[in-house]
């Protein structure tokens, strides 16, 4: 690459891309150089809205074919907020272009795709990694110093999580996770990827040894199509003993909350996908005590909040600049790393799992050893 920085293009005008620009602009390390929609007129667009907050002082160039961003010698990284329905298509054309590959989740539509995909990255010597923010903040590494420390937490026995917003009637006409067509995976691929994330990350990245599934509740697209997922849960059940349970949602009030508890206490955080503040992030740990006094039986409670603080980042959005930093210093390393595509497709595994579940009845679907 004959830039210092890494320069990236922007596959889709989604809406999330535009936190992405803003990351990208607010990392130090990489650079927007072009932006691709199938009409360059959106593309303009989208630029000028972007560059107007968070400017570059190279205005990135709109482009009207996904194909001319693909091809782009100026583009050494591509961020892919297309729909999860055509996305594996522009990330084989991505790698083979030797562009790395920053994908929104859910990565794909079933496990085999993604394999095939993360295959095509490794073949053409590209990074892959899904944009799970939350990954990449602080935060997480000091919570795993207090679940590995054993004395806090203990050994966790039971994962509980949960990520859901009430949609309105617009949403069912306008929003691409409404369409069974775009995003066949509905809630569970927008929010439950998240939930089930957290929970491989609390295990350490053990696979559960079984799951199971349900939709709760799913609607008929305006247009026509497969039903839309918008209420699942799930569980999952550990060789170790530990479990985990998961609710996600288009339906319910917004919540973005996980709670662990271990054989000596609790962790709890109530906003692990979107911190509430961009780089002021806590979370909490606790036990109880019971107690006799003479007839009287109590509880006493034992809670530390811990507050962290992402340094370097005094804007909102600490964790998807972080998210962006790391990749471009992973890639302008020279050394790819297999960790990212691998816990892409565990969540990949364990989420098509739970949804086979849910389509058989309920029945239990195994993927590991007893």
């Amino acid at each position: 690459m004959k830039s210092t920085k890494l320069r990236w293009g922007i596959l889709g005008t989604a809406q999330i891309a535009r936190k992405i620009w803003q990351a990208i602009q607010l990392s130090g390390n990489s650079t927007v150089t072009a932006v691709a929609s199938r009409d360059v007129a959106r593309s303009r667009k989208f630029i000028a809205e972007c560059q107007a907050p968070a400017p570059f002082p190279q205005i990135p160039r709109a482009l009207g074919k996904y194909e001319d961003l693909i091809a782009a010698p100026d583009v050494d990284a591509i961020y892919l907020p297309l729909p999860t329905g055509i996305r594996k298509e522009w990330v084989l054309r991505a790698a083979a272009a030797g562009k790395h590959v920053l994908c929104e989740k859910p990565c794909a539509v079933t496990s085999a795709d993604l394999l095939e995909m993360i295959e095509a990255c490794r073949r053409n010597h590209v990074q892959f990694m899904d944009g799970v923010m939350f990954m990449h903040t602080k935060r997480l590494g000091r919570m795993r110093a207090v679940l590995d420390d054993r004395k806090t937490i203990g050994r966790a026995r039971r994962i509980s999580s949960a990520f859901q917003f009430d949609s309105d009637k617009k949403f069912y006409t306008t929003n691409i996770r409404a369409n069974s067509q775009l995003e066949p995976l509905g809630c569970l691929g927008d929010q439950g990827w998240y939930c089930i994330r957290i929970a491989l990350w609390a295990m350490n990245w053990e696979l559960p040894a079984r799951v199971s599934g349900r939709i709760l509740s799913q609607v008929n697209p305006p247009a026509g199509g497969t039903p839309v997922i918008t209420e699942f849960s799930g569980e999952l059940f550990f060789q170790n003993g530990a479990s985990s349970d998961f609710y996600c949602s288009f339906v319910t009030a917004l919540e973005q909350r996980v709670n662990l508890i271990g054989t000596k206490g609790w962790l709890s955080m109530n906003d692990f996908v979107l911190p509430f503040q961009g780089n002021h992030l806590a979370f909490e740990t606790g036990r109880m005590e019971f107690h006799f006094k003479g007839t009287e039986a109590y509880m006493q409670p034992h809670l530390k909040r811990w507050l962290v603080r992402e340094p370097g980042n005094s804007r909102r959005g600490a964790q998807e600049v972080n998210m962006v930093k790391n990749f471009a210093n992973q890639v302008q390393s020279g050394r790819l790393i297999k960790f990212w595509p691998e816990v892409a497709l565990k969540t990949q595994q364990v989420l098509e799992a739970c949804l086979e579940s849910a389509r058989r009845e309920e029945k239990m679907v195994i993927l590991g050893k007893e």
